[in-house]
């Protein structure tokens, strides 16, 4: 708080903000705050409630709890599948963004460092890929890999997860911005190969743009919906989404276990961003000033 009025103090009165957009700016934030913190306190309160307190009671106060009754019918509709298939939207998602991380840093290396004949065309490609909506690329998608004979299997969503246009956007500006040409000159001056400088010196100083690009794979691939609907038929393989989505089909289902069905599969993803935080913030903060 001392260091906070310190700051405040070295500001000359000029450049300090009026207190009517001090007001403000407060007010606006909290309506942020209240815009993204709403749906998740419904969210956890919805979890706790039976069908007949969903409708009877106020989204935003509590009634009686439920928790085990819900988790108890969550396992049951699910036939004990519900972890499986988080286990299952992980398994996805990591490969995917682990792949399609490697991929969009290669190619953007190669784009941003390399003379490619046809290189303005590619990236004009890519900025097109960037406007197109995946949902568009399911059917064809589906017709290749029927065709190849990968329908039903988790290769039919980890390889078309992988590519990502905003990956490889993202990886050249950073590879623009942070890998020097003095470094690779170098390391090829000390005879190392093009493979060996790139895993070796270029991933390395690409750490938070990895991180950033990993990310957003990662969640692209765990919120798919329409690619392992077209897929994925076995109860087995189905992510998260995919299973909850086969619970609302049900007659009469039971919302207050769909409901902590979506909580409990979100978790994953809040362990992610918070436990990887601080990278991908200063990815995105690198790409955003280069």
């Amino acid at each position: 708080m001392g260091n906070h009025r310190q700051a405040r103090s070295d500001v000359p009165p000029s450049l300090r903000p009026s207190r009517p957009a001090r007001i403000l700016t407060w007010a606006v934030l909290a309506l942020a705050l209240a815009y993204f913190l709403g749906p998740v306190y419904w969210l956890v309160l919805s979890s706790t409630k039976s069908n007949g307190d969903l409708f009877s009671t106020s989204g935003l106060l509590p009634a009686d709890n439920h928790i085990a009754a819900n988790y108890s019918a969550l396992m049951s509709w699910t036939q004990g599948n519900f972890w499986r298939w988080v286990a299952n939207s992980i398994a996805y998602s990591a490969a995917a963004g682990a792949a399609g991380t490697l991929l969009s840093v290669s190619a953007g290396y190669g784009l941003a460092k390399f003379r490619i004949p046809g290189k303005g065309a590619m990236q004009v490609a890519l900025l097109a890929g960037l406007l197109l909506p995946i949902s568009l690329l399911t059917v064809p998608l589906y017709l290749v890999f029927h065709g190849v004979g990968l329908v039903n299997t988790p290769w039919a969503v980890i390889i078309p997860s992988c590519v990502s246009p905003f990956g490889v956007f993202l990886g050249r500006i950073y590879v623009e911005s942070s890998v020097p040409d003095e470094i690779i000159e170098a390391a090829r001056l000390d005879g190392a190969s093009e493979a060996r400088t790139f895993f070796t010196v270029v991933l390395r100083l690409l750490a938070p743009a990895m991180v950033t690009i990993f990310l957003f794979i990662f969640v692209a691939t765990w919120n798919n919906f329409l690619l392992p609907l077209m897929m994925i038929t076995s109860p087995e393989l189905k992510p998260v989404t995919l299973g909850l989505y086969g619970m609302m089909s049900y007659f009469n289902p039971q919302y207050g276990a769909v409901l902590q069905g979506a909580l409990l599969g979100v978790l994953p993803l809040v362990a992610l961003f918070l436990g990887l935080q601080r990278y991908w913030r200063a990815g995105l903060a690198s790409g955003s000033v280069k």
